[in-house]
């Protein structure tokens, strides 16, 4: 939003310096230089005009943010630009002086176009190309567009609405000779600064655009470029926030990088770039999450039943013998690998910590209440995990698999495999069960010792 603000502020410098010749690029760079190189163009008394009335946008925008109960003022405020504006150009010649106006603008609405509907093969082809290409971008800007302003109201939107939305749309104002349309960004923005709630300001503003073209379209035929331009800015302005940009940087500098990717994307670029940046990058952050899941190490809490990371609370503790760990995501291909070696590396550092004999963790649990799926790759994981274990006589136990989770590891065999013995409800169960083997096995050799 901040970078299609940006650069949408800098197209309406053509008209703010009143300039007839202009990029029709969207890019910051080529826009600068399409207002410097025409410097000769420029004309300070639409340049005047234009700041005057941007002033004035934005004090009632700040007459509004300090008293809310004039809201109005702000809302009535781009209309008395324009009222304003082509009073001024009426009565002043603005034309004549270099500010440039609408010019002129005939009554009525667009003829019916339904009568030039044409199946015929040769356009048939080109038609259904162009319009696929059209559908996908307008589909993406104006959804992307709608998703940016319900995240400011903490709303949300229905993707499946907005497609049908402007497919009737276009479809309807195909018979009318309309241009194809989506929720354009500056528009929205200007309604949204004006207050509007809900789809219904869109019916309003249908119906006094309709009254205007038929009626008073000729009176609307002097008003100046600079005024419009004055309104879109000051909707702009109010997208640009950049605190919120400096609170991303302060949590999360790879939030903060996306963020950064798609400003500057869309700025120097374009919105289809911008937002590809952006996606790639958040994709590639939930690859690099979801391919290194979080695991850690579980110790008991004094007094309680509650087993947390032990490095989030230094002062769990953990059991001779006994390594308690918490794998927390689904388990598949894409991260089987990580986990078994994550697993084998918490055994050998364990075993480096202790620095006592090879085989000094004699149990391993594995907490799978976090695991919400797994696929056969990673039962095939489990699998080699519990043969390397059991190379190591070192026993390992399941604890609190969900149901997905276990119906896989009963139908794969897995279950048989580790034992049915061997998988329990919760970690005390299990911990109760792993010192109840350890002291058996302790006495079997104080026995044996004694025997000797």
């Amino acid at each position: 939003m901040g970078g299609t603000a940006i650069i949408i502020c800098l197209q309406q410098l053509k008209g703010l310096f009143g300039l007839k010749h202009f990029t029709t690029k969207t890019d910051v760079v080529s826009v600068l230089h399409a207002v410097f190189s025409n410097r000769k163009e420029w004309r300070w008394e639409s340049a005047v005009i234009g700041i005057s009335f941007l002033i004035f946008l934005q004090f009632t925008r700040y007459l509004k943010n300090r008293k809310p109960k004039l809201f109005w003022v702000s809302a009535m405020a781009p209309m008395v630009t324009v009222v304003v504006g082509c009073l001024f150009a009426y009565f002043a010649h603005a034309e004549k002086h270099g500010i440039q106006i609408v010019g002129d603008l005939r009554k009525g609405i667009n003829p019916p176009s339904i009568g030039y509907l044409n199946f015929k093969s040769e356009y048939l082809t080109v038609t259904v190309k162009a319009g696929i290409i059209t559908a996908l971008i307008a589909l993406a800007e104006g959804i992307a567009i709608a998703r940016s302003f319900a995240i400011m109201q903490n709303e949300q939107i229905d993707g499946n609405k907005e497609m049908i939305a402007f497919g009737l749309m276009n479809i309807v104002g195909s018979f009318t000779s309309c241009y194809l349309t989506t929720g354009p960004f500056s528009k929205t923005a200007v309604n949204f600064n004006a207050g509007c709630k809900t789809a219904m300001s869109n019916v309003v503003m249908s119906f006094c655009m309709m009254l205007v073209l038929l009626f008073l379209a000729p009176l609307f035929s002097y008003t100046p470029l600079v005024a419009l331009s004055a309104i879109i800015m000051s909707a702009m302005f109010g997208l640009i926030n950049y605190e919120e940009a400096i609170l991303l940087f302060k949590v999360d500098k790879l939030d903060f990088s996306i963020c950064m990717a798609a400003f500057l994307g869309v700025a120097f670029i374009s919105m289809d770039i911008g937002l590809m940046l952006s996606v790639g990058l958040a994709l590639l952050r939930t690859l690099i999450y979801v391919a290194r899941p979080a695991t850690c190490k579980l110790g008991k809490i004094s007094d309680s039943n509650l087993y947390l990371d032990t490095e989030q609370y230094q002062h769990a503790q953990g059991f001779p013998g006994i390594l308690i760990l918490q794998l927390g995501s689904p388990i598949y291909f894409a991260n089987c690998n990580y986990i078994r070696e994550r697993v084998l590396r918490w055994i050998r550092d364990e075993q480096v910590l202790s620095n006592s004999k090879p085989d000094v963790i004699e149990h391993v649990l594995l907490d799978l209440s976090g695991v919400s799926t797994i696929d056969m790759t990673g039962i095939a994981a489990f699998r080699e995990i519990l043969r390397i274990l059991e190379a190591k006589s070192i026993k390992m136990k399941l604890i609190n698999p969900r149901i997905g989770v276990m119906d896989k590891m009963i139908l794969s065999k897995f279950i048989d495999v580790i034992g049915k013995d061997s998988v329990f409800l919760s970690i005390e169960d299990a911990i109760d069960a792993c010192r109840f083997s350890l002291q058996k096995e302790k006495h079997q050799n104080d026995l044996s010792d004694i025997s000797a």
